[in-house]
């Protein structure tokens, strides 16, 4: 109970915000690095799930034939591929604790892209693919925005 109080006496002593900044970035970082575990769990079911979903379609009949869509082998690639760029949105940020904007825009347009890809045209109405295409645009144009003040920035 001592330690506590003297924690707190440490967050919360007037005249400096210095002992409050040093534990918001601790518990910063402890998160980043619990989202990061767990990414990497998500990681390896995702991937095993991947290889059992191959492995599945192509020993059964007919032999070598996708018998489902490859549309779903399209999704399963694409959420590790998503997972990965997760993870580097992360590590990027516990290196150097700032958050990559541009990073976070190329995510963000491969999971839309992803949507698309297994959109399925019998469960959703053309309104909301429609809604996505909005999103790839506007998702587009920030990605350019960003690219193009960095490169004016580097100049």
């Amino acid at each position: 109970m001592v330690q506590w109080k003297e924690l707190a006496k440490k967050i919360f002593n007037k005249g400096t915000d210095d002992n409050f900044l040093r534990l918001i970035d601790l518990v910063e970082n402890i998160v980043s690095k619990v989202l990061s575990i767990a990414l990497l769990v998500i990681m390896v079911v995702s991937l095993v799930d991947l290889v059992i979903f191959l492995a599945m379609d192509i020993f059964t009949e007919p032999v070598g034939f996708f018998n489902q869509t490859i549309i779903e082998l399209f999704g399963l690639f694409l959420n590790i591929l998503i997972t990965l760029e997760l993870m580097e949105n992360i590590t990027g940020y516990l290196k150097q604790h700032i958050v990559q904007v541009e990073l976070v825009i190329i995510t963000s347009l491969i999971a839309v892209a992803r949507k698309i890809i297994i959109f399925d045209f019998d469960n959703y109405s053309s309104l909301e693919l429609m809604a996505l295409a909005v999103a790839i645009l506007a998702l587009s144009g920030s990605y350019w925005l960003i690219r193009r003040t960095t490169r004016n920035r580097k100049r």
